[in-house]
């Protein structure tokens, strides 16, 4: 792998004008970051993995209509094949087999990063005291964080093959840390 980190935050940066865009990436990478240590084969991965969590919707928000074609392309021109393949597969309706661990974890952790960010933003602590019971509950509630896809959390345990209130403490306990940086802290403005 060439790419470098700092490389990816630019590319992020240059196509993400939005702020809430580059916190999901940034809160996806921190979780593929830990996902390459549990599930991957240990700091080896670290980087790879922190890469496609943060480059993973680099394109959406200039190019929705093409999302992910612009950064597959823009992966695939600098050698970069394992990532794009990752994101190319991050989202099922796409009908891009999850073939390699790295797939797999991007599925799996994309969406539910998302939405364990949307229930610490409407909890006074924000990710302080959040756990896996309460996002769950609020899973089951179709009304809340309603553009989140169930089907894909579902999808992406299954293929990592997880249990569904292990992982979601799994990725609270990943982005508690940074829980300031994403937004998510106790003092964080709410909606």
């Amino acid at each position: 792998m060439t790419l470098t980190r700092e490389q990816g935050w630019s590319l992020l940066c240059e196509w993400t004008r939005g702020e809430a865009l580059r916190r999901h990436g940034r809160a996806v990478e921190l979780v593929m970051r830990a996902a390459a240590l549990r599930h991957g084969t240990g700091a080896a991965d670290v980087e790879r993995f922190g890469l496609a969590g943060l480059l993973h919707d680099a394109d959406y928000e200039s190019w929705p209509a093409e999302h992910p074609a612009r950064i597959v392309a823009w992966l695939r021109e600098r050698g970069e094949s394992e990532l794009a393949q990752a994101i190319s597969a991050h989202y099922t309706k796409w009908g891009v087999p999850c073939e390699t661990l790295l797939d797999k974890a991007l599925l799996a952790c994309d969406e539910l990063t998302g939405f364990v960010g949307a229930c610490a933003r409407v909890r006074p602590d924000g990710l302080a005291s959040l756990e896996s019971k309460s996002v769950i509950k609020r899973l089951k509630d179709k009304g809340f964080a309603a553009k989140v896809e169930r089907d894909e959390i579902a999808r992406g345990v299954e293929l990592l093959g997880v249990e569904l209130a292990a992982h979601i403490d799994f990725v609270i306990s990943a982005m508690r840390p940074h829980a300031e940086e994403l937004g998510l802290g106790a003092a964080a403005p709410r909606p």
